[in-house]
């Protein structure tokens, strides 16, 4: 039997960095349909003090990997974060689903219990319980920062709608 912590985690990712591909694609599809210049979309934020769209995606798939990474017992894979176009965005989120794909869904078994400590050796130092980390943590981050970068697309008139953040599933 498949642990619920990989259940919970890993499928969630893979379905929502899925969808996420494909409305970037239908946002680079649009930009170019309607000559706007992309950095309109690729730049945009909900509001001054929130990151742009592009760092939305990356801090989206930093957290996908990492969850599954520290649940699964493997080292997280850091990439760049240098990415700036359409096509980049792309690429990230097409490496992140093959890490995600390499992890064994068995080295999650008793996750639940492993202790996961967050900014290690500094003041803001917290220690969980993998049950919390992923339930009250890293999900609720990772959904957040993937609903933003929906919300920035469709803010900016990007036609998408519910059945586009979701997915397949």
């Amino acid at each position: 039997m498949t642990s619920p912590m990989y259940i919970n985690s890993i499928p969630v990712f893979k379905q929502l960095l899925t969808a996420l591909r494909a409305i970037l694609a239908g946002a680079d599809a649009h930009v170019l349909a309607n000559s706007i210049e992309p950095d309109a979309f690729l730049q945009a934020r909900l509001y001054p003090n929130m990151f742009p769209l592009v760092k939305q995606v990356q801090v989206a798939t930093e957290f996908a990997r990492g969850i599954s990474a520290r649940l699964g017992g493997v080292a997280v894979p850091i990439y760049e974060g240098k990415e700036r176009t359409f096509s980049e965005l792309d690429g990230l989120l097409a490496q992140t689903l093959e890490f995600l794909d390499s992890v064994d869904s068995s080295k999650f078994d008793g996750s639940e219990m492993n202790e996961i400590v967050l900014r290690p050796g500094t003041p803001k130092e917290k220690k969980l319980s993998g049950q919390a980390y992923l339930a009250n943590y890293g999900l609720p981050q990772f959904l957040f920062h993937v609903t933003t970068t929906y919300a920035i697309l469709r803010h900016n008139g990007l036609p998408i709608g519910k059945r586009d953040f979701m997915g397949v599933y």
